[in-house]
């Protein structure tokens, strides 16, 4: 065998172990391994104002999508990453938080954060408070998309519960759900 051949085997080796590794930890928390990212929902409350992109750059549209929620509602992150912008833009609280994919969330009308820029935070993660209503926002690179069909719905595992009248277990916690539902319906 060749050096060159070697040295490509080598790396074609190092590559897949990586992507083994990857996969035995992704299936190990439950995610999907390939496909489309499923995020959970960063609030909770009704798609007041869907996203609509821009017919240009500097034209109207919706960069995001906005709920309407309640006063103090908590605000949790989407997804996990790292705190790249925390501030107020035209009077508007903001945190962004960059995914390992490089895709960015905003999170904005924030009323309260206590992140800070370089922060790590999980899915799920208490990052803040909003009240009436919330913007959820995703940039791919430098352009604006819409994350709706990212965002799962909450839904509990099935479980049986003792009919003997014991105390039955605490139930795991909701996980989000996205795409068409195991039992062939859509999640929507």
């Amino acid at each position: 065998m060749s050096m060159q051949a070697r040295s490509v085997r080598t790396r074609f080796i190092a590559g897949a172990g990586w992507w083994l590794a990857a996969t035995v930890i992704a299936c190990a928390a439950g995610a999907p391994v390939a496909g489309a990212p499923c995020w959970s929902p960063p609030v909770v409350g009704t798609i007041a104002d869907g996203y609509r992109e821009p017919p240009c750059r500097w034209c109207a549209g919706n960069r995001g999508i906005e709920y309407r929620i309640g006063t103090n509602a908590a605000v949790q992150a989407a997804a996990s990453g790292r705190v790249v912008f925390v501030g107020t833009v035209v009077d508007v609280q903001y945190v962004v938080i960059q995914l390992p994919s490089g895709w960015r969330h905003t999170y904005g009308q924030l009323t309260s954060t206590t992140l800070e820029l370089g922060d790590v935070v999980l899915a799920t993660q208490a990052i803040g408070h909003a009240s009436q209503t919330f913007h959820f926002g995703l940039r791919i690179g430098t352009d604006y998309a819409d994350p709706t069909p990212f965002i799962g719905i909450l839904r509990g595992r099935r479980r049986l519960l003792p009919i003997d009248g014991t105390a039955a277990r605490p139930a795991p916690p909701a996980r989000p759900i996205c795409g068409p539902t195991s039992d062939g319906g859509s999640r929507g």
